[in-house]
Formats: structure tokens, C-alpha cells, sequence
């Protein structure tokens, strides 16, 4: 246990650490607070959960189909020029939705609003991953990182909602909806005024291709074992509020969704505070398949407690396979795509997400609710398998010297 403190006692005591992470917290804010509160307040505004889907879906799919742009230009030029533009654009636009759906201007201009405001959504999940590899160059310091970056988006994850859902009860979805606009303002003035920017490298040599970091074959199969790893995230987020539905406990979703945060949380608190040998391929398929168990336990579970206790269980693995997988992305991908490739990282977790959450649905309907889970251990054990496949890339110079 002393190790275990002394590891991240010395980590934290790297010059920018502690406030690099307090940085990464507060402004990833927004990402637990506008989806949420857009949607409720659209519900509300729009007059039905199908129209307040079908303009959120808008806002993610042009997120997603803009990052890796604002990527490469972030590579050929720096991040300075995109967050300044982006932190403009974004709040403007979030600010347009609310507007227009006050005013009754139609589903339509509202979409529209909610497109421009999902193109230009500040990187800044992006940008914090980039950064740390920018900051460490060994895989154990980046690996440290990036569990604790795995467990600040739980937090973030976990409060956003809760802010909103208090906002909410105490006032109405449009506050709500509002003060997610104010924090991405806020959130945004420090990340630009932190620390964080100083770390960006761009690389002016290098061959650059149309594709950019999809033309490296091992940096494509982490991003197919990225998809699968986040279509079971998917099947969770529609498995555990389907399973309260059939026990007549609706109330129930949302709480196994907050085991299973919690269950990452400490995962990857611990994970991060681990000194582990093996290569982080192997430590990838091992995180990866031992969410396979818990997943599969979830189909001969029935009672709340044993049902909570199987979604902590799978919860733990979540936080450390995202923090192995952002140490193979950084390590993979080219330098002149350093930002880009985490940002076709973010779109395969985004499509992941959509493409779970769609396909657990249908699942639930043809084959009760515990089907999701049922799919989701084998699509895990599926993905240890070929993530143990791939060759283990041994460390660089850079890399085995101490690089702090």
C-alpha cells in the first residue's frame, strides 16, 4: 500500500502534474452537462423525446465527423488557433439552439444549430490526451496519466449529470441548459489559460497522407478494438435501464449506471497506481478480457444487490482498458498526427457508443433484457483475443530512458 501511495505521491510531484490535472477536471466539465441538459430542455421545448433525440443525434454525429479536421489542423498548426476559434463558435451556436427553441423557429433551424454547434466543440478531451503524450515520452508515466485521465472523465461523468439533474428538480431544464452554455465558457478560459498549451509540439517533417494516421495498419486495429471495447459501453447503457424496466424498478437504471461508473473509477485509481511489467498490449487484452466475466455474470443474476455487484465488477476494467488503449494511440500514431489520431480515437468511441446503444435496444426487444450483457462478454472476449494478437512494439530509446 505504501508503494502504491509513493507512486502517485511522486507522480503528482512532477512539475505541472497536479495542475495539468485539475485543469483536465474542470474543464471537461461540459462534457457530462450539455447532452444531458440539451436534451431535457429540447424534450421540453420540442414537445417529444423523438424530436430532442433526433437534434442531439445531429450535435454528435457533426462532433464526431469534425474532430479529426480540427485534428489535422491542430498538427500542421498548433491547438491555439482551433480553441480560440472553437470557444467562440461553440458557445454561440449552444446559445443559437436555446434561442431558437424558445422562439419556436422549427425542428429544422434547431438542427441546424445544434450541427454547427457540434462541429465546433472544443477538443478539449482530445487536446488533454494529446497533452499528456506530449508531456511523458514512457509508457509507464504515460500509462499512469491516462488512468487518471480514465477516472476524471467518471467524475465528470458523474457530477455533470448530478449538477443538471439539481438544476432541474430546483428550476427547469432551459437553467439547466443555460448554465451547461456558462460552464463551457468557463471551462474554456482555463484550458486556455492553464499550463496545458505549452506542452503542444507540431511536427513540420514527416510525410503527410490524405488518410493521415489511418494509413498505419497497428494504429487501425486499436481502433477496431477501440469500436468494440465502446459498442459493449453501449450495450451497458441501454442494458441496465432495460433491466430495471422488466423488474418493474425503473428507478434502478440509473443507479446500475452509477455502480458501474464507480466500479471505473476505482479501477482506475488503482490500475494507475500499479507498476506493471508487461507490455501495455498485454495489459490491454488482459483489461479487456477480464470485462468479458462480470459482463457474462450479469445473465445469471437476478436480484438488485447481485446485479449491482456484477456492474461494479464490470465497471473496473472500463477505466484501465481506455487508459491502455490511449498509451498504444500515443505511442502508434506518427508524430505529425499526433492530435489527429486522437481525435479518429474519440470519432470510434463516439460510433462505438451509437452503434451499442442501437443494437442493445433492438436486442432487448428480440431477446429480453439480459441479451446485452450477453453480447457484450462476447464481443469483449472477442477483442482480448485480437488485441493479444498484436505484435508487442518494443520501447525506443525515448521510451526506456527516464524521459521526464
Amino acid at each position: 500500500m505504501r508503494r502504491f501511495a509513493t507512486q502517485y505521491r511522486d507522480f503528482f510531484r512532477l512539475p505541472d502534474v497536479a495542475a495539468l490535472v485539475t485543469v483536465a477536471l474542470l474543464s471537461r466539465m461540459p462534457i457530462g452537462m450539455v447532452g444531458l441538459s440539451m436534451l431535457l430542455f429540447l424534450r421540453e421545448s420540442l414537445g417529444s423525446y423523438a424530436l430532442a433525440g433526433t437534434v442531439s443525434g445531429v450535435y454528435f454525429t457533426a462532433m464526431a465527423i469534425a474532430a479529426p479536421v480540427q485534428g489535422r489542423l491542430i498538427d500542421r498548426s498548433g491547438p491555439r488557433l482551433t480553441v480560440a476559434v472553437t470557444g467562440v463558435a461553440h458557445p454561440i451556436a449552444l446559445g443559437a439552439v436555446l434561442a431558437g427553441a424558445l422562439a419556436g423557429l422549427g425542428l429544422g433551424a434547431v438542427a441546424f444549430a445544434a450541427a454547427v454547434a457540434g462541429a465546433f466543440c472544443p477538443p478539449i478531451t482530445t487536446l488533454t490526451r494529446t497533452m499528456w503524450r506530449h508531456r511523458f515520452t514512457r509508457d509507464e508515466d504515460r500509462r499512469r496519466a491516462f488512468a487518471i485521465d480514465a477516472v476524471l472523465i467518471e467524475v465528470n461523468f458523474t457530477l455533470g449529470p448530478a449538477i443538471v439533474a439539481g438544476v432541474v428538480a430546483a428550476a427547469s431544464a432551459r437553467a439547466a441548459f443555460a448554465l451547461a452554455i456558462a460552464v463551457t465558457v468557463v471551462a474554456l478560459a482555463l484550458f486556455a489559460a492553464s499550463p496545458a498549451l505549452r506542452y503542444f509540439r507540431t511536427e513540420k517533417h514527416g510525410e503527410r497522407h490524405l488518410l493521415g494516421p489511418l494509413t498505419q495498419p497497428r494504429l487501425l486495429a486499436v481502433f477496431a478494438a477501440t469500436f468494440g471495447l465502446t459498442t459493449s459501453f453501449g450495450f451497458l447503457e441501454v442494458g441496465y435501464p432495460g433491466f430495471a424496466t422488466a423488474i418493474a424498478l425503473p428507478a434502478l437504471g440509473g443507479l446500475f449506471l452509477s455502480v458501474n461508473s464507480l466500479g471505473s473509477a476505482i479501477g482506475g485509481a488503482v490500475f494507475g497506481g500499479l507498476a506493471i511489467r508487461a507490455p501495455i498490449e498485454r495489459q490491454f487484452a488482459v483489461a479487456t478480457g477480464t470485462m468479458a466475466v462480470p459482463l457474462l455474470l450479469h445473465g445469471f443474476v437476478d436480484a438488485p444487490v447481485a446485479f449491482a455487484l456484477v456492474a461494479f465488477l464490470a465497471g473496473a476494467s472500463i477505466a484501465p482498458s481506455i487508459a491502455c488503449q490511449s498509451v498504444l494511440v500515443s505511442r502508434l500514431a506518427p508524430a505529425q498526427y499526433a492530435t489527429e489520431a486522437f481525435t479518429w480515437s474519440s470519432s470510434f468511441i463516439l460510433l462505438g457508443l451509437g452503434a451499442g446503444m442501437a443494437l442493445g435496444g433492438w436486442l432487448i426487444e428480440a431477446s429480453g433484457p439480459k441479451s446485452p450483457f450477453l453480447a457484450g462478454a462476447f464481443l469483449m472476449a472477442v477483442v482480448s483475443l485480437g488485441v493479444f494478437a498484436l505484435p508487442v512494439a518494443r520501447a525506443g530509446p525515448r521510451e526506456s530512458a527516464a524521459g521526464r
